[in-house]
């Protein structure tokens, strides 16, 4: 570069602002202005470090703060983000924009120790003592959570063989329902001896023996409403019953040509899945024993309670505390899990824990505030109704009976009812067990288990043999001549009896059977105790398999992948027994079973006709029975001992 051109970006620099100077240097002593020259190690370091450590503060923050999550959002209904500001009703609460609110009921959940006074016979000696008995009243639980989720699967056949009658054991033979009609304390020891025949009464009794007999034995004994013991025609209206005069207040008359229905029931149509429960601690409970009756796991109370801990160390609920429990869907399993717990002293909010995405439990603000009743309830979503089966375990399982009864109660139903039916809201089950709670072992005494408008009641008797099993008022067991559901699982309901039009040809045609769902291979059951009449390839249903019964009854089997060796005609079957398996064989669209009962060679619907009874009670029994009857009758209608007892385990 010559000078001319040198001189030219000398100029154009200095237009610019720039000027010659010396260079940067860390020496403040060189150049004219070294203080706006310099550098500083010290201000460089300090700059480079503040900016680092601001970025590891802010990084840090963040991990706290979203807790390794990749997604931060967290459902609006189980977290409230805004102080409530009205009340919403139960049914109102996380509703959200719908068109119509959730049905609540009431649940009931009951438990009475019963303090009784009866009389057994031990080795030829009559003994009056106390008794314990525990009386359990409870509505059927209408959503299935984790507490019911490792129950058996349901299974007709299994349930049949372990409802077998029992052999009465040391304590069965201990237990006497048998009521003594006074108020005993201890241990009274009656003894029966002969009259000495030298003993002569005497001929008269003074005036003072006399006044002292009537004040002991009749004045004060008897209160007014016991008056009528004495008379020989019943007091009030009991006498005009008989003599068919009804008073005017008195609807008489018998419906006939009426089919009771349950009450009606919500529509199938809904697809919202939480539901919220409200219940009432009655009596001093731990918070763990609570939240587990509730359908928590242990891994859950844990997590619980020590979100809660700061805010509310207290772990023992004292009575009058209520409890709103929000359920909803899980991702892993069919049951219904917790996303929110709020705790009230009375009408109080004390604190709310709530579910994250990531599976933990952290404090919460107050939920929408509800008026809150005396009674406990919950809210009923269709799609939440458990099976009939499912919804026995689950209640069971809140009032802590033990597995072995849980089942034995479930099968004593099994062939009675379809127990793959959906519970309606205010089914429920009482039950009566000798003992109290405390005891190690408890006898199943009585069930009656009220579906809708129906009652069916089971009394356990035991027979001079020592066989124990369990009869209804007239001495039937609920053991049915034939299986409703005979193949494994009982399968999956597809198409019921009546005229449909025909999945395959189109036509308006009567279905003569029902069809159960299931995997090919699926092993079909012999329904009852018969002969083979059929057992081939039989048209458009496949191969095919018909059974003779008694009485005129019949089944048969159709759409078989296979029938089972040895199921040939004139063949005897027992019922339960293997006859072939599950296929889609003849003029079907899959695999499955298509099942019928005939009647006289008329096909009746499986699921509803009436069977008769497989077991009755031998004659000689039935004024014992009645008896039993009787006693159990007068025990679940005897005053508690102690003030009841609603446990807090409700639906």
């Amino acid at each position: 570069m010559n000078a001319a051109q040198r001189n030219r970006h000398t100029a154009l620099l200095k237009a610019t602002g720039f000027e010659d100077s010396p260079a940067l240097t860390v020496n403040s002593s060189d150049g004219e202005l070294p203080q706006g020259r310099e550098i500083s190690f010290a201000w460089l370091a300090g700059i480079t470090l503040t900016g680092l450590t601001s970025f590891l503060l802010m990084m840090a923050a963040l991990q706290v703060s979203f807790r390794g999550e990749d997604t931060f959002s967290t459902p609006y209904e189980a977290l409230s983000i805004q102080a409530p500001t009205r009340t919403a009703s139960l049914g109102e609460t996380l509703q959200g924009k719908t068109r119509r609110a959730k049905p609540v009921t009431q649940t009931v959940s009951d438990r009475q120790i019963i303090e009784a006074s009866v009389r057994e016979v031990v080795d030829g000696v009559a003994r009056i003592r106390n008794q314990p008995f525990t009386r359990i009243e409870a509505t059927l639980a209408t959503a299935a959570t984790t507490l019911s989720e490792d129950i058996p699967d349901y299974d007709p056949v299994a349930l049949l063989a372990r409802n077998e009658p029992m052999r009465a054991n040391g304590s069965s033979d201990a237990v006497s329902t048998d009521i003594y009609g006074a108020d005993v304390e201890g241990e009274v020891t009656i003894r029966t001896a002969a009259l000495p025949l030298d003993l002569t009464p005497n001929r008269a009794v003074n005036d003072v023996a006399a006044a002292q007999f009537v004040r002991m034995s009749v004045e004060g004994a008897y209160t007014e409403a016991e008056l009528s013991t004495f008379s020989y025609a019943a007091i009030g209206n009991e006498r005009l019953r008989e003599l068919d005069v009804r008073p005017s207040n008195v609807v008489a008359g018998i419906a006939e040509n009426v089919t009771v229905l349950p009450m009606t029931r919500f529509g199938d149509g809904s697809t919202q899945t939480r539901t919220e429960r409200v219940l009432t601690v009655r009596e001093e409970t731990p918070l763990d024993e609570v939240l587990i009756r509730n359908g928590f796991s242990n891994a859950m109370v844990s997590a619980v309670i020590r979100a809660m801990r700061n805010v509310m160390p207290q772990t023992v609920m004292p009575a009058g505390t209520r409890l709103r429990i929000l359920f909803g869907a899980s991702r892993t399993s069919d049951s219904l899990i917790p996303y929110r717990l709020s705790i009230y002293a009375d009408t109080t909010h004390r604190v709310t824990v709530a579910l994250t995405d990531s599976g933990q439990y952290v404090l919460a603000l107050e939920p929408p505030a509800i008026p809150f009743t005396d009674e406990d309830t919950e809210e009923v979503n269709v799609a939440n109704l458990p099976t009939i089966y499912r919804a026995i375990w689950e209640t069971g399982r809140k009032h802590n009976l033990d597995d072995q009864t849980i089942d034995r109660i479930a099968a004593m139903y099994a062939y009675d009812l379809d127990l793959t039916r959906r519970v309606s809201p205010g089914d429920s089950i009482d039950i009566l067990l000798s003992g109290s709670p405390r005891d190690d072992e408890q006898d199943l005494l009585y069930v009656n288990l009220k579906l809708g408008n129906t009652e069916r009641e089971l009394f356990r008797f035991r027979t001079e043999d020592g066989v124990v099993d369990f009869f209804n008022s007239d001495g039937e067991t609920g053991k049915q001549f034939l299986l409703r559901r005979p193949l494994e699982g009982g399968g999956t309901l597809r198409s019921r009896y009546g005229y449909r039009r025909h999945p395959v040809f189109g036509d308006y045609r009567l279905h003569s059977g029902v069809d159960f769902s299931a995997r090919t291979g699926t092993p079909i059951y012999a329904a009852g105790e018969g002969v083979v009449e059929r057992a081939q390839w039989f048209s458009g249903y496949g191969r095919y398999v018909e059974i003779r019964h008694a009485n005129g009854y019949a089944t048969a089997y159709a759409h078989m992948s296979a029938i089972a060796d040895g199921i040939t005609p004139g063949t005897q079957v027992n019922q339960g027994q293997v006859i072939g398996y599950v296929g889609s064989t003849g003029v079907s669209t899959g695999p499955h079973l298509h099942y019928e009962i005939k009647i006289n060679g008329h096909t009746v619907d499986p699921l509803a006709v009436k069977l008769p009874r497989a077991n009755s009670l031998p004659p000689q029994y039935n004024a014992e029975f009645d008896q039993t009857v009787a006693q159990i009758r007068t025990l679940m209608q005897h005053e508690s001992s102690q003030p009841s007892v609603t446990v807090a385990a409700t639906n």
